[in-house]
């Protein structure tokens, strides 16, 4: 008698899942009335047709509702929030999505906001794909003067999600612990003109209470620091890779305060290049070869060299005293102290290490030494140099007085890693004009210290990022942050940047705890009157401090060889200047 109940009987009865102690009686009506449903999965067939129809008599019911009230049926809108004059942020995650049980997903905007109650849209993931375009270009222009390559200041937003440890507290309080490149009188008078935003709404009251997925956007004055103003000179470019000799003092891509004074920049504004995916990175200060992949084919190619340590880096740098003659090697463990700063030293938790020098001429004070990296940790050459008690002649970190009387020679440094942080932060503060640690300029607090975490904490298939502040842990294409892929060589160097796994860029980067992206308000400018960068002059830099004398000579690999000629300083007869 059962087996002969047709499958349209099912649809009259509000049947919950308790029918599966009936399940072989309505699988042989199945059988009988639609023979090809049998092989399917049974229990999953019920579950989703009565969820469907419990769908179904939801919005039948809401419709009735509907047309009693005269008002139409409110589905997962966050309406209040609108009507409190926030923005919705509308994307496609903000529609309403069913699951198997039939419940709206989390931050679909379907919950009710209570009086008062801000709303807080879900984080905006990231579009893939999207590389530094004209848009960005024109945010400002160049001028030249005194032989250094500067940038008029122009308007710019730094955005950043709400921090774990930022959460129920107010504005006020984030901006007086962590954020203090302008006073608190600063913050409030930017909120009163519109300057600080969350969730893209102006904020006039800095007593509001953060909350988790809060988005900060702080639009302030931006003033770059001046680079050496020689151009660019591109060595290869045959539509595969393209090699360029980067002159000292220009980073590679936005880090700290730098953007249009960087590689990617320069290159997309003044020759229209753009769409590149970085193979190494190479300190701010540091020159020589640095290597772009054209394609994103050619870019897996040379990172799996990488992977396979098929790709022989060779450095000259010159450095204080006289080196020992012969072939000298360092195996010593290299420890990151701070990503953020970039600052990193020998440490029996680091990760395992190994250069090869050997000097080649030596005029009585200083000595010129081929540095053979032959793993890529970060700062290798620079950290090595410091520990044999050679250290580059003019390094800004790994020379600092501020590791002590030993100056880091043979890992003797006397101080814990916080105190060595901050005497070193200390020391850049009071030299202002070299930017020695290219500090993020939202000022945000340094409190990554004493940690244990080591360099390239990806780098098991034996790739580098030397950094000069902001980590760089996974490969770039020019222009945003990276996503999975690390970076390589010894001097993969200046800050962070975030492009996704298939190795297109975005342009939003992370610095520190801050993402930075532009939004441009006003183009190149004269004086902005909350702009305390403004009211400051500062004297140039000399080409002393623009430059390290570390270069990278030569890139090689199975079937290319790329190099530069020998820098002035690291010629035989070459005698510093006073």
């Amino acid at each position: 008698m059962h087996a002969s109940v047709p499958v349209r009987c099912l649809r009259k009865c509000n049947l919950p899942l308790f029918l599966s102690g009936q399940t072989k009686l309505i699988r042989s009506a199945l059988k009988v009335h639609h023979p090809v449903l049998v092989p399917c999965n049974f229990n999953l067939f019920l579950s989703r047709y009565f969820n469907l129809t419990r769908c179904q008599r939801r919005s039948s019911a809401m419709e009735q509702a509907a047309s009693a009230t005269g008002e139409p049926a409110e589905v997962n809108s966050p309406g209040s929030a609108e009507k409190d004059g926030t923005e919705t942020g509308k994307r496609k995650s903000d529609e309403p999505e069913i699951s198997s049980r039939g419940k709206r997903r989390r931050g679909a905007g379907g919950k009710k906001l209570r009086p008062g109650e801000r709303y807080i849209p879900p984080p905006q993931k990231r579009n893939p794909g999207i590389s530094f375009s004209q848009e960005h270009f024109n945010e400002t222009s160049y001028y030249f003067e005194g032989g250094l390559r500067k940038v008029h200041p122009y308007y710019f937003d730094f955005k950043t999600y709400c921090k774990g440890r930022w959460v129920g507290k107010s504005l006020l309080e984030v901006f007086k612990s962590e954020f203090r490149a302008e006073s608190i009188e600063y913050y409030q008078r930017a909120a009163k003109e519109g300057r600080i935003r969350l969730n893209d709404t102006p904020v006039e009251d800095l007593s509001v209470i953060l909350r988790n997925n809060d988005q900060m956007k702080n639009t302030v004055h931006r003033h770059e620091p001046p680079v050496v103003g020689r151009s660019l000179e591109i060595l290869v470019d045959d539509g595969e890779v393209l090699v360029v000799d980067k002159p000292a003092s220009i980073p590679v891509h936005p880090c700290g305060r730098f953007r249009h004074n960087t590689v990617i920049f320069i290159l997309g504004k003044e020759r229209g290049i753009s769409e590149l995916h970085t193979v190494h990175r190479l300190d701010r200060l540091t020159s020589g070869v640095l290597l772009f992949a054209r394609t994103l084919e050619t870019s897996k190619k040379l990172d799996q060299l990488v992977r396979d340590r098929q790709l022989e880096k060779e450095y000259v740098c010159r450095v204080e005293g006289e080196f020992p003659e012969g072939e000298v090697i360092c195996e010593e463990p290299i420890l990151v102290v701070s990503f953020k700063v970039g600052l990193c030293r020998v440490d029996p938790k680091g990760k395992e290490s190994r250069t090869v020098f050997q000097r080649l001429s030596f005029n009585g004070k200083t000595s010129v030494v081929r540095c053979l990296p032959l793993t890529g940790r970060t700062h290798q050459i620079r950290v090595h140099l410091q520990y044999l008690g050679f250290p580059i002649l003019n390094d800004p970190i790994y020379g600092s007085s501020a590791w002590g009387p030993h100056r880091g020679k043979g890992g003797l440094v006397g101080k814990s890693d916080e105190e060595l942080l901050h005497a070193l932060v200390k020391e850049h503060q009071a030299q202002e004009s070299l930017n020695l640690l290219d500090l993020p300029d939202d000022g945000i607090v340094i409190q990554e210290t004493g940690n244990n975490k080591t360099s390239d904490e990806n780098d098991k298939s034996g790739k580098s990022h030397e950094s000069d502040t902001c980590s760089v842990d996974n490969k770039q294409v020019v222009t945003g942050c990276s996503g999975s892929n690390k970076v390589s060589n010894e001097d993969v160097s200046d800050g962070t940047s975030c492009s996704d796994p298939n190795g297109q860029t975005s342009p939003n980067k992370s610095n520190g705890d801050q993402t930075t992206d532009s939004t441009q308000q006003n183009p190149t400018g004269g004086e902005d009157r909350l702009c305390s960068e403004c009211k400051l002059v500062r004297p140039d830099p000399t080409e002393k401090e623009l430059i390290m004398y570390l270069h990278a000579l030569r890139y090689k690999g199975p079937e290319f060889e790329y190099s530069t000629r020998l820098p002035d300083w690291a010629k035989e007869d070459w005698v510093e200047e006073d």
